[in-house]
């Protein structure tokens, strides 16, 4: 806080150490940064793997199979 900061009482008659336990919560609030929104959640339905086509299957007749239609 800058030291020309003003914090006023509007209602109510704190004791000191109300007073002092609020100043040091404002203290360490203004201290901490504040978190970046997390990224939104992705739907399945937006992933563009799932509209792909599967992988090629490994094995002895695989070059056969990589020309057909599926």
């Amino acid at each position: 806080m800058a030291s020309d900061s003003k914090l006023e009482v509007v209602r109510g008659n704190p004791s000191p150490e109300e007073l002092a336990a609020l100043i040091v919560a404002l203290v360490v609030r203004a201290g901490q940064e504040v978190p970046a929104d997390p990224p939104p959640a992705t739907s399945e339905w937006t992933e563009r793997t799932r509209t792909g086509r599967p992988g090629q299957e490994a094995g002895g007749s695989a070059w056969r199979l990589s020309g057909w239609a599926r």
